[in-house]
């Protein structure tokens, strides 16, 4: 009976349908391994295609290499190193499902399959798998380990299966992506299966950014006794080592590394950094170009590029037009000195006259308004556009989640572009994130340490300056009023009236309500952004476009 086992946890980053690219990078982690005297190495969930992979599984061509991929790696482990406990697409039969596949000596030793199919939020994995019966654990060097897989360790069914069969440890793939607070609703999980089994715990997650999702590690170990002996870092590819003995109550794992879990600023901020790095180096962009305005979000946004990209992949263009203001002008110039991106100035008067011009016959009569407004914001998207075909860097757009909530954003305008790191980040968190970036740089940002968003940008009021003297208070609650009746209405789907009795007006509420409602048509054509929050646009609410029901007390 084997005694000691010594298990390489990989939380690695694979690049979604980079078959043989991840298949690489699966076998130098267990060559790293291997020189560490590792008996066996786990993967993070699907590492051989991604998470989620979404209909690419459909593809019967993809299943084919997916397959392959497995059984040279399998082929891999006959030189008598590590084990693998290899992650993938597995058909058996006419039903494909998410498997865990043990392989040793050159052999695949058995296959398990994920049993309980999230359906939710971020998720939609009962479209492309079947569900596999409760699993029994499988047998490596002498010990039986379990296998579930991901949200088979949310509930109950498969941990009390295995523990039933003859479990000994419990090793858990995971492609769960980052939100705030999901660290410890992970970890309540993990120490409930751990308590109802008496089993200790693997929980490897996988990391790096996949179109809007964002996946954090912070991969853990649970002794039975619900201790934590380690626990992996943050938004960064780990190897870690850790080494387990058999004692009288069962295994247990030796204290290894303890990596501390990030605040909810810098999480924030780290998961928007790579979730930018990753869609932007993935894409095969260059860089990335952006309008700076001298407003607080275009600075943040430019923050993040230049941390998550470098300063010389950064293009920042100022497009001013008649109402900017020269404090504007003053405050961009600054920024992009601070940050020390490229930085140009392109005025759009001469674009936006010639607009005016050609519609005077038709608004012939009509009184300048809101018409005029976008045009404005329209030219800098094309302006932006076409800086984006010539060089190809990706326009960055620089919403934030308050403003794409209520509307207050213009469609083809500023709008435009491939991808917004603050689009599931509410205008209060802006100000608090600047604030926090000029007093740190978090770890693996490429940009200047010190202040990169000049003061006066975080204190002056937020404004769009599409005409003389406006402030987005004009058009809009005052942002720390509308974040909170927008947490209520979205994060927790409250009913109008409970949102009242909170104690905000009824005719404010009502207000927010319909703007969130009517703005559904503009968020399905804005681009993809890091999910932070538990219901960002997109995957997590998905409410109709043409919807006549409003919620009143």
């Amino acid at each position: 009976m084997k005694n000691r086992l010594r298990i390489a946890l990989a939380q690695i980053s694979p690049v979604m349908g980079d078959i043989a690219g991840n298949s690489r990078l699966i076998a130098e982690n267990r060559a790293v391994a291997a020189a560490a005297g590792a008996d066996l190495m786990l993967l993070p969930e699907l590492a051989v295609i991604g998470y989620p992979p979404e209909d690419l599984v459909l593809r019967p061509a993809a299943i084919r290499a997916c397959e392959q991929a497995v059984r040279a790696l399998a082929e891999s482990t006959r030189d008598g190193g590590p084990g693998l406990v290899i992650t993938a697409p597995w058909r058996d039969g006419d039903k494909l499902h998410n498997a865990a596949i043990l392989a040793d000596g050159g052999e695949i030793v058995g296959v398990r399959f994920k049993h309980d199919l999230p359906n939710y939020g971020v998720f939609d994995e009962k479209r492309v798998f079947a569900a596999g019966p409760l699993p029994g654990p499988l047998v490596f060097r002498g010990v039986r380990i379990g296998l579930p897989i991901c949200e088979d360790i949310w509930t109950s069914e498969v941990t009390e299966c295995l523990a039933e069969t003859g479990a000994e440890i419990l090793l858990v793939p995971n492609g769960s992506p980052f939100e705030l607070g999901k660290t410890d609703i992970r970890l309540n999980h993990a120490v409930a299966r751990v308590v109802e089994t008496g089993l200790p715990m693997v929980y490897l997650n996988l990391v790096g950014g996949q179109d809007e999702l964002v996946f954090d590690g912070a991969s853990f170990v649970l002794n039975a006794d619900r201790s934590i002996p380690v626990r992996l870092g943050e938004f960064k590819q780990e190897l870690a080592i850790t080494d387990w003995q058999r004692g009288e109550n069962g295994w247990i794992c030796a204290p290894g590394p303890l990596a501390r879990p990030l605040d909810r600023l810098p999480a924030i901020y780290e998961a928007m950094m790579l979730g930018l790095r990753d869609y932007v180096d993935r894409n095969r962009f260059p860089g990335v170009v952006l309008g700076l305005s001298g407003g607080i979000d275009s600075a943040l946004s430019a923050a993040v590029a230049v941390d998550a990209l470098g300063a010389d992949r950064v293009l920042c263009v100022m497009l001013p037009s008649r109402y900017t203001s020269q404090l504007s002008l003053d405050d961009a110039a600054a920024c992009a000195e601070a940050l020390g991106v490229s930085y140009e100035s392109i005025p759009i008067e001469p674009a936006v006259a010639a607009f005016t011009g050609m519609l005077a016959p038709s608004f012939n009569g009509r009184a300048p308004d809101i018409t005029e407004e976008n045009l404005q914001s329209r030219v800098r998207g094309v302006t932006l556009m076409a800086l984006s075909n010539k060089f190809g860097h990706m326009v960055l757009t620089t919403g934030n989640k308050s403003e794409m909530s209520v509307g207050y954003a213009t469609l083809y305008g500023d709008m435009c572009g491939g991808y917004s790191v603050l689009k599931d980040v509410y205008k209060m968190t802006v100000f608090d994130l600047s604030r926090w970036r000029n007093t740190a740089k978090p770890a693996g940002a490429m940009g200047p340490d010190g202040v990169v968003i000049p003061h006066s940008i975080i204190q002056r009021p937020p404004t769009a300056e599409l005409r003389d003297n406006q402030t987005d208070q004009d058009s809009l609650p005052p942002y720390e009023q509308l974040d909170a009746i927008l947490e209520m209405l979205i994060e927790r789907e409250m009913a109008v009236a409970d949102i009242v009795a909170s104690g905000q007006p009824e005719d404010v509420v009502r207000r927010v309500q319909h703007l969130l409602y009517i703005a559904e048509y503009k968020r399905r054509q804005a681009p993809p952004g890091v999910k932070i929050t538990a219901r960002n646009f997109g995957r997590d609410r998905r409410y109709p476009i043409t919807n006549a029901f409003r919620d009143r007390p």
